[in-house]
């Protein structure tokens, strides 16, 4: 069986790695393991999402998930026929301490990056402009979602406010009038 050991790893990473594998292989059985609670319960819940079938069992202070994909169990790829735009508003993910901010709006990129849905349009304004610029701990989940077809804007208003027009490494420059339109013909838009 294929050991998957994200010991030490916080989330989203296990689930990351363990979609990867499953993406990899047509059928075929893997043990994860992780070391903390949070991490088991999501790649459980992603196992699961997926119809693949699943155990989870505790040795040693670890949880090891053995998950089996295979034939008669159910594993389409998520199909995504709608326009997604995602607005994000503050370089930052949530209130409260500034570094976690930080840390979380970094992994939300990254997540956003490895998931099967690739947003149409990934808009920023306000301090959002900031993790288009260099410097940003954000830049490669943004390169990968421009590879991946995401069309990404920052607020023009916004990068002159802040003095970093001239610092923008990925995207384009946009304005409050395309970004109005970008929102209103979405199917869905998700304001971060």
């Amino acid at each position: 069986m294929h050991i998957i050991d994200c010991s030490g790893m916080l989330c989203p990473q296990p689930v990351i790695n363990t979609k990867k594998y499953f993406d990899s292989i047509e059928s075929g059985s893997a043990e994860v393991i992780v070391d903390n609670e949070v991490s088991k319960s999501n790649v459980k819940k992603f196992a699961d999402s997926k119809g693949y079938i699943s155990s989870v069992s505790e040795k040693e202070g670890k949880f090891h998930i053995e998950i089996t994909k295979g034939e008669g169990i159910t594993c389409e790829p998520m199909s995504f026929n709608e326009t997604l735009t995602i607005v994000i508003t503050s370089s930052k993910l949530g209130e409260g301490d500034d570094q976690l901010g930080e840390t979380l709006m970094k992994s939300y990129i990254f997540a956003l990056s490895e998931g099967d849905i690739t947003p149409t349009n990934i808009i920023f304004m306000n301090s959002g402009v900031k993790l288009t610029v260099e410097g940003s701990n954000c830049l490669e989940g943004l390169n990968k979602l421009l590879d991946k077809g995401s069309r990404i804007m920052s607020c023009g208003t916004c990068l002159d406010f802040y003095g970093l027009k001239e610092k923008l490494v990925i995207g384009d420059i946009s304005n409050m009038y395309t970004i109005v339109e970008e929102m209103n013909k979405s199917t869905k838009t998700i304001n971060i």
